[in-house]
């Protein structure tokens, strides 16, 4: 649980490793809430973990920000565990939820897992929810998901970001690489959240943070850097997507990680709009091998293994 930053009675932040999104509690004497639930080979980890803070409660309410299989692979397992929950998702997915469209919803073009889940109903932009005794306003914040919500609690000024921004960025922007214009939708919820002036920010990955001006800077930074060399980003979410994989296997041959990327659609679409001048192999290795110099793993042989 993050201890950085002194968060208001009611809510607490369960900062997560990297493969789970963070999860945030909301609780009243009436009401209790979660936004997020992880990535599904962590469920067990998950419900441990909002079981102690629930204390014998039942959980009534679970949000998802956006349908990232490291936003919503836990939420079956919640499910299972507490029948009346209500789930929540952003708008714009809710039939390919309904009739469980795991290739509509990127799960098997990303070579990811999410176990179907069910949903009560969606999250309106423009509307306040009550959670955890305090309203909430949902704010559509599209960019790094198009459906992708923020939530914002104007008393004590508190932001969910979700992958819109981070302490040191934001998230990979998906539609960019498929070939649809997504950075100016990136640098309009900058501007968004600009103008909601949080004092504390809790992101969907890291520690919470409350240097907002900083954080929206380097965001802006790191966008104007992309939209300057679109190679770059392309680049850096072929990165995101074997790391994300390394995370959930934890080790894996190089021939296997050469497997994996042949056969996983959406790395294959990355491969061929950017980069089919290189054999995938040989792109693969490379890749690979930025990630070792970056100490974001490491090599024994032809294994590769998750730091």
């Amino acid at each position: 649980m993050s201890a950085t930053i002194a968060l208001p009675r009611g809510i607490s932040v369960l900062e997560r490793g990297w493969l789970s999104a963070n999860n945030i509690f909301l609780q009243d004497g009436q009401q209790t809430a979660l936004v997020d639930s992880g990535y599904c080979t962590h469920s067990g980890q998950t419900l441990a973990l909002v079981d102690g803070l629930l204390q014998a409660r039942p959980l009534d309410f679970l949000l998802n920000t956006h349908l990232h299989s490291d936003h919503c692979g836990g939420n079956a397992a919640l499910q299972r565990h507490h029948p009346q929950l209500r789930t929540l998702i952003p708008p714009g997915q809710e039939a390919n939820v309904r009739n469980w469209d795991p290739v509509a919803l990127t799960y098997e073009p990303t070579g990811q897992q999410c176990p179907a889940f069910q949903i009560s109903g969606v999250l309106k932009p423009g509307s306040e929810m009550l959670l955890g005794g305090r309203s909430w306003q949902i704010h559509a914040a599209p960019g790094h998901d198009q459906h992708s919500v923020v939530l914002f609690e104007p008393r004590d000024r508190i932001l969910i970001s979700a992958d819109a921004l981070w302490r040191n960025g934001f998230g990979v922007v998906f539609q960019e690489l498929e070939g649809m214009h997504a950075f100016d939708e990136v640098a309009e919820t900058l501007d968004l959240i600009e103008g909601l002036a949080a004092a504390i920010v809790i992101p969907g990955h890291g520690q919470v943070f409350s240097d907002v001006s900083d954080a929206l800077a380097n965001a802006r930074r790191r966008l104007d850097g992309f939209v300057r060399d679109p190679e770059k980003h392309a680049t850096h979410a072929a990165k995101v997507l074997l790391k994300f994989k390394l995370l959930e296997l934890r080790q894996l041959s190089l021939t296997d990680f050469n497997r994996w990327t042949e056969t996983t659609p959406y790395f294959g679409l990355v491969h061929q709009r950017w980069f089919a001048a290189q054999p995938i192999e040989e792109w693969t290795t490379k890749l690979v091998d930025e990630l070792v110099r970056a100490g974001a793993a490491r090599r024994e042989g032809m294994t590769i293994i998750d730091v």
